[in-house]
C-alpha cells in the first residue's frame, strides 16, 4: 500500500496546467453535487501534463454505474462495460467514460479480469492501472492525486510499472506491447524491472488478438523513438513477428551497405516519415533477404529475387496481423518495387506514373530516399537520382502531361464512330495510344491521335485477314 507522503494530492498549481473540456468539467460537478467524488484519469492526465492535446477524456468516480446513471438525467448514457463498472456518457456529442473505482480479481484470460470488486476508494482504483504515468488522477480544485509518483516518471521520461511488473503483465499482456507503444511513441525509456519482465513474460503476446497487436503495432512504428524500441525490445516483436529474426546480424558483404540488414532497415525507419504505410514498407523491403542471400566468388553478397519475396512475406504477415485490404497492397507494392531503377527520364517516369498514380510513386520515392539513406556513402549517387525522378514528376504534373488512360484526348466513343468494333478492341487501342503518347511518339491531342487510331485499327484489319 503506498505511503500517506505518497497518496497525497498535489494541488493543480504544483505542475503544467490542466484543462479538461467543459463537458467533462459539467459531469464532475453533476457528480459531485449528488455526493460523489470524480476525477479524470490515465491518458488524458499524462498527455496533458506532458504538454500534448488529449485524444479521450476519461473518468472515474465513486459511484456505482446505477448511481453514476441517476446522477446524469438527460444524458445519452451507453451501458459500455457495466460488468465492469462502465458506462459511456455522451456530452454535446462528446463520448466520456466513467468507470467506478473498483479492485479487478483474477485474469484467467490474460486479458480482461474474470470479476472486479467496486469501491469507495481512488487509490483502490489507481492501484490496478498498468503504469505509474497512467495512474495520476486529476480534480479542478483538488489537484492531482499521484500515490506511485507517476508525476516524478514523467518527469524524467521513465515508464515504470504499478507494483509488480510481472503481475500486471500476467494480468494483461497486451500491456507489454502498449509499454513499448508508448516508449517508442513518447520518447520513454522503460525502467529496468519492468522491461526485464517485459523480456520474461514476452510469450504471453501469445493470447492476444491479432487486431490488438495490430493497432499497437502500428503506433509503435510510427513512433519517434521505433528505431530504438524495435532495436533494443526485437525478441519481444519477434513474438507476433518471427520473420524479423533471420534479419538481425545478417551481413550484406556489399560495399553500398555498412549495417547488417536489420541495422539497416532500422536505420531507414528513422529516415522515412511516420506514416502507417510508409513505416511498413520500410520495415518489410528486405525481409525478404535471409532467404536470398548468396555470395560470389569475389566475396559479394547478393539477394537475388528478394523484392517479390519479400512482397509476399509483407502480405502474408499483414493478412495475419489483420491490416486492411488496401493498406496490405500499397505495402505490398512498395516493397516490390523498392529497388527498382526508374531513373529521370520522363518517359520511364510516366510509365512509373502510369503503373502507380501519383500517390503511390511518390510514396516509392519517399522508400527509396529512406532506404538509401540507410547505404553506405558508396550509395550518395542513388540519392541525387531519386531528387533528379521527382523533380521529372513534378514537371510532368505542372504540365498536365498525360500518364494515364483518363488524360487521353480520344475516348471510346470516338474510336466507334470511326468504325472499331465495340468490345475489347477498343480498350487494347486505347492502350496502344497511350503508349504512343507516353513515348512521345504522337501528340496528345484528338487531331493527332485520330489519324493514329485509323491507321492502327486498319494494320490490324489486314493482319487479321
Amino acid at each position: 500500500m503506498p505511503s500517506s507522503r505518497r497518496c497525497a494530492s498535489r494541488k493543480k498549481n504544483d505542475s503544467p496546467p490542466i484543462h479538461p473540456p467543459k463537458q467533462v468539467l459539467r459531469l464532475m460537478e453533476l457528480l459531485q453535487r449528488q455526493g460523489y467524488e470524480a476525477y479524470a484519469v490515465g491518458g488524458c492526465i499524462r498527455d496533458s501534463l506532458l504538454g500534448l492535446s488529449p485524444n479521450d477524456w476519461d473518468l472515474t468516480c465513486s459511484a456505482l454505474p446505477e448511481e453514476t446513471i441517476r446522477a446524469l438525467p438527460g444524458y445519452q448514457v451507453l451501458a459500455t462495460g457495466l460488468q465492469h463498472g462502465t458506462v459511456t456518457v455522451v456530452a454535446d456529442g462528446m463520448p466520456v467514460e466513467i468507470t467506478t473505482y473498483r479492485v479487478d480479481g483474477t485474469y484467467s484470460d490474460g486479458r480482461h479480469p474474470d470479476s472486479v470488486t467496486f469501491s469507495r476508494n481512488l487509490v483502490d482504483d489507481l492501484a490496478r492501472r498498468d503504469f505509474t504515468v497512467n495512474a495520476i488522477a486529476y480534480h479542478p480544485s483538488k489537484g492531482l492525486v499521484d500515490p506511485y509518483n507517476g508525476l516524478h516518471d514523467l518527469h524524467s521520461r521513465t515508464l515504470r510499472c504499478v507494483g509488480i511488473p510481472e503481475q500486471r503483465f500476467q494480468e494483461d499482456a497486451l500491456r507489454i506491447l502498449r509499454g513499448l507503444r508508448f516508449a517508442s511513441t513518447l520518447g520513454f525509456t522503460i525502467e529496468k524491472k519492468t522491461a526485464y519482465a517485459m523480456f520474461q513474460q514476452k510469450n504471453l503476446l501469445h493470447q492476444i488478438s491479432e487486431e490488438r497487436i495490430q493497432v499497437e503495432f502500428g503506433k509503435l512504428l510510427c513512433g519517434k523513438d521505433a528505431e530504438r524500441i524495435l532495436r533494443k525490445y526485437q525478441s519481444v516483436i519477434a513474438v507476433f513477428l518471427p520473420e524479423i529474426t533471420p534479419m538481425v546480424g545478417l551481413e550484406q558483404h556489399s560495399p553500398y551497405h555498412i549495417y547488417d540488414v536489420w541495422e539497416h532497415t532500422l536505420h531507414a525507419i528513422s529516415a522515412i516519415a511516420p506514416r502507417l504505410e510508409l513505416r511498413l514498407a520500410i520495415l518489410f523491403h528486405d525481409i525478404g533477404k535471409p532467404r536470398c542471400f548468396s555470395i560470389d566468388a569475389k566475396g559479394i553478397g547478393h539477394f537475388y529475387g528478394h523484392q517479390n519475396l519479400g512482397a509476399e512475406i509483407a502480405k502474408n504477415v499483414l493478412t495475419r496481423l489483420r491490416f486492411s485490404k488496401e493498406t496490405i497492397r500499397t505495402v505490398a507494392t512498395l516493397v516490390k518495387y523498392h529497388d527498382v531503377s526508374i531513373t529521370d527520364e520522363e518517359v520511364r517516369v510516366k510509365r512509373w506514373l502510369n503503373r502507380l498514380g501519383e500517390p503511390l510513386f511518390r510514396m516509392l520515392l519517399a522508400v527509396n530516399r529512406a532506404d538509401t539513406a540507410a547505404h553506405s556513402p558508396a550509395a550518395a549517387l542513388r540519392m541525387d537520382m531519386i531528387d533528379r525522378e521527382a523533380a521529372v514528376l513534378d514537371h510532368i504534373l505542372a504540365e498536365q502531361s498525360c500518364f494515364q488512360l483518363k488524360d487521353l484526348a480520344i475516348h471510346g466513343k470516338d474510336l466507334l464512330q470511326i468504325g472499331v468494333p465495340e468490345g475489347p478492341e477498343v480498350g487494347r487501342l486505347l492502350q496502344e495510344l497511350l503508349d504512343s503518347v507516353l513515348e512521345n511518339r504522337c501528340e496528345n491531342r484528338l487531331d493527332s491521335l485520330l489519324p493514329l487510331a485509323k491507321q492502327l485499327a486498319f494494320s490490324r484489319k489486314e493482319t487479321e485477314g
